[in-house]
């Protein structure tokens, strides 16, 4: 029974502190969306190949039985739609920090993250057109997509 005052307690001085105005804990609102790329794409057969912004396919032909695309995202997004010649990809994501000069870095326990880094592996797939969008999840909630023909 005293467990259960307490928290009783507890909540009414929460609710009390809300209702007088007194100071409370606040996050910022999450960044939309800015932009999504494909960096790189890399295979046994090319190594690393660097993706110029508006390049639409690879210049080298990837081949192999481990592909991976990897795609940066500035902003938030709900939830990112990713493909080859519409077949479902799987990947993974890893937070993305900015320095003070507006660097990208990988995140540390001060920094402030950005985006996403996603690496998707192709899973065996070889040529076909790479897509991934994804929608902010704020707003003004828009959609952001990029493709790009791995040959």
């Amino acid at each position: 029974m005293d467990g259960i005052k307490s928290r009783i307690i507890l909540a009414l001085g929460v609710c009390s502190a809300l209702l007088t105005g007194a100071p409370t804990a606040s996050a910022a609102s999450a960044a939309p969306l800015s932009e999504v790329k494909v960096l790189k794409v890399e295979s046994p057969s090319c190594g690393f190949e660097d993706i110029d912004e508006g390049q639409a396919q690879t210049r080298c032909d990837h081949s192999g039985a481990s592909i991976k695309v990897y795609v940066l995202e500035i902003g938030y997004g709900r939830m990112p739609h990713v493909g080859l010649d519409g077949f479902e990809i799987d990947g993974t994501r890893t937070r993305v920090c900015a320095f003070d000069n507006g660097n990208l870095t990988e995140c540390t326990a001060n920094s402030k993250i950005v985006g996403y880094l996603y690496i998707f592996d192709l899973a065996g797939k070889q040529q076909g057109t790479f897509t991934f969008s994804n929608t902010s999840l704020n707003a003004p909630g828009n959609t952001l997509s990029t493709q790009l023909y791995i040959k």
